[in-house]
């Protein structure tokens, strides 16, 4: 019975980071307290809380562990959207609003900003996933035809790998537009474990936030704010 408290037992077990221990028990402690803000209890959240919290309180992950042992079955944990909608404007002019990165904020609520630095390289600020922190990252321009497509990626060393593409077909209503957008999830395996927790609801909100570009700019707000 002794050794089961033995530090040295413990010691072996513990498979997270001092960082990443801290960032499950702010994360994990936030998500809780929201979970049980509102009148009706977010189960989801109160979960995946319980077990960022555990994560962190112990320094032991068991996903992680699990990986370890299977990394030979490597599983691809990207976030992956693709939407297809119909925009009552002219390819041209969804083009010229979406070229405008700065505008992307203003219908994607995930992303708090978007700083263009030169005409190919901007940087990025975006709510983490699951609603937990902050991430900042630069991207570039890669694919470019004016009215027609418009592809960025983020640059090496960002902390979130991300790209995405908009392509612009004529439509009898307008526009079709086509969007592709992929993240990558950070802090390596043990980032891969805990996007498999977060990465529904961010999927859902990425992708809820794409098609507000519909509503957005048929609205006739198609200028930078």
């Amino acid at each position: 019975m002794k050794d089961a408290y033995n530090p040295i037992l413990l010691n072996q077990r513990m498979n997270v980071g001092p960082k990443e221990r801290i960032f499950s028990a702010v994360g994990g402690s936030w998500l809780l307290l929201n979970s049980f803000a509102k009148r009706d209890v977010s189960l989801p959240k109160a979960l995946i809380g319980g077990y960022l919290l555990f994560r962190g309180v112990t320094g032991y992950c068991p996903l992680h562990s699990a990986v370890e042992k299977r990394q030979a079955l490597e599983v691809s944990d990207n976030i992956n959207i693709h939407v297809d909608l119909v925009v009552s404007r002219s390819p041209m002019e969804v083009y010229d609003f979406w070229r405008k990165l700065e505008n992307l904020p203003l219908f994607m609520s995930h992303i708090e900003y978007v700083r263009e630095l030169d005409k190919k390289t901007s940087e990025w600020k975006a709510t983490g996933p699951g609603g937990v922190g902050h991430l900042t990252w630069k991207a570039e321009i890669v694919k470019e035809e004016r009215g027609r497509l418009l592809g960025w990626r983020s640059l090496p060393g960002a902390v979130i790998e991300n790209a995405g593409k908009v392509e612009m077909f004529y439509h009898p209503d307008g526009t079709q537009l086509h969007v592709a957008i992929t993240y990558k999830a950070p802090l390596g395996v043990p980032g891969k474990e805990l996007s498999r927790l977060l990465n529904p609801m961010f999927r859902d909100l990425v992708k809820e936030d794409v098609l507000n570009v519909k509503t957005y700019l048929e609205q006739g707000e198609i200028t930078a704010s």
